[in-house]
């Protein structure tokens, strides 16, 4: 009879007795003159599973073949392990090499390499112990994100990666043409006749979905996007990515109280999953990396998160400078908080996430519901430890007037925004929304410390390898 082949995880869990078939690729090759060890790991656990092989004539030979990185088919008999780590074991009776790797060349040795190193061999680094882990937790928190908002009744909407709309009106978009650059075609004013370009209009990859969330949000009631979006911004830092994925909630009859209920409820779920589903690739990076990992996600869940006023906010860090903290950037009223700032607030000040509301205007973007103080507007960031902001939202301008003077007053195009004063023209309702930041999430659930190393294949500037 043909044995069927079950998963690393799911042998580690049997009963010894069985015969079992694995499949998968070997971590490290071990062993005396009679007896060789393998340890072989499929990629649907940190764990690997130990394959015991008796040394004869027989097996000598295809032993000879395999080394660290091999790929292999196992048959033999799960027994219990007399060794530390595990409590089966696969004796071994039949092995079969699908895949040899030659060791000289192969980039990924048991000795422990860097971080900056594996980037270069991003093709291979998932097949670590580390990456494996990172990976299969950026699979499950993708999971919860969905089961979050589906239980909620929200609905998932597809917004466009390739638009004509600024949405943060910075401008740092990737243009999309199909003009030949060699020999651009000139309008009468000498600039780029882009209505001979494939949409007959300038167009650039998405720097966010929430224009068009919003759309969805004054239809529907409450959706969220999730999907890739970019920013040609030329920033090397261990925060930045030229292209991430955005979760992007907007929900119509959602005043500002309401949208940082949910984005504290929709955060503490996420690390409460990677809690309770994801627990083993948690304590391997906790175990590994940041041995305070686990206590921080746990203090997350338990914690109510602070609610404070950007000028509250900015009393505290001018009174820290006072006594004589460092701040590499200057606090004042109507700054734009850097990390540092932001981590201070939740690592010093408070030990605790917050969530900071009420900024300036002038550091906004125009979509944002002005307060009757005329300076401030309806935003929300919420702060993390080690990350600084990680989500950041408001509830937006549903006054016709006010949302067309803030355009003006920004000298935007309202050429290609329309459609979206639209929705204020007809049936204009209070609605609110936020955006997170997939990879920050993930930097903060993992521990790691560069978000190139919770993506699989990061893009930053001058670097689109794989």
């Amino acid at each position: 009879m043909e044995i069927i082949r079950k998963k690393v995880k799911d042998l580690l869990e049997m009963q010894a007795g069985s015969e079992v078939l694995a499949k998968g690729w070997v971590r490290t090759k071990r062993g005396n003159k009679e007896i060789a060890f393998i340890a072989l790991n499929d990629g649907s656990t940190i764990k690997n599973i130990q394959i015991v092989v008796d040394k004869n004539p027989d097996t000598e030979a295809v032993l000879a073949r395999i080394s660290t990185g091999s790929c292999i088919g196992v048959e033999g008999t799960l027994v219990e392990s007399i060794g530390s780590g595990q409590a089966v074991e696969i004796k071994a009776s039949n092995i079969t090499v699908y895949g040899e790797c030659d060791p000289v060349r192969y980039p990924l040795q048991k000795k422990d390499t860097s971080f900056e190193y594996l980037r270069s061999v991003a093709h291979l680094r998932p097949r670590t112990n580390t990456f494996g882990a990172v990976l299969r937790l950026r699979s499950q928190m993708a999971f919860a994100i969905h089961e979050f908002f589906h239980s909620r009744g929200f609905v998932y909407l597809n917004t466009p990666l390739i638009t004509a709309a600024d949405a943060e009106g910075a401008g740092q978009m990737f243009q999309v043409t199909t003009l030949d650059l060699a020999k651009v075609p000139l309008n009468k004013k000498g600039q780029p006749d882009y209505t001979k370009d494939f949409f007959g209009k300038q167009t650039s990859l998405t720097v966010s979905g929430q224009l068009e969330g919003e759309l969805g949000a004054t239809a529907l009631g409450e959706i969220y996007t999730f999907g890739p979006t970019f920013r040609a911004e030329n920033s090397n830092t261990p925060r930045h990515l030229a292209e991430f994925w955005m979760i992007e909630p907007e929900m119509a009859f959602y005043d500002i109280n309401a949208n940082m209920d949910l984005a504290e409820e929709f955060i503490k779920s996420l690390v409460r999953y990677a809690l309770e589903k994801c627990y083993d690739d948690v304590k391997f990076l906790n175990d590994r990396y940041d041995p305070e990992l686990i206590e921080r996600l746990q203090g997350v869940v338990d914690t109510e998160f602070v609610r404070l006023e950007y000028t509250e906010g900015i009393k505290i860090l001018e009174t820290a400078v006072a006594n004589g903290v460092k701040f590499e950037y200057p606090v004042f009223w109507g700054a734009d908080l850097q990390s540092e700032h932001e981590r201070y607030l939740v690592e010093q000040h408070f030990r605790k996430p917050v969530i900071l509301t009420g900024y300036p205007k002038d550091i906004k973007a125009f979509y944002m519901k002005q307060n009757e103080d005329g300076k401030t507007v309806r935003a929300m960031d919420v702060l993390f430890p080690k990350i600084g902001e990680i989500i950041g939202g408001s509830e937006r301008e549903a006054d016709l007037g006010k949302l067309e003077a803030r355009i003006d007053e920004l000298g935007m195009s309202r050429r290609n925004l329309e459609w979206y004063i639209d929705t204020r023209r007809f049936g204009t309702c209070p609605h609110s929304g936020f955006g997170l930041g997939f990879e920050r999430l993930l930097l903060f659930v993992t521990g790691m410390q560069n978000i190139r190393d919770v993506i699989p294949f990061p893009r930053t500037p001058k670097n689109a390898e794989f």
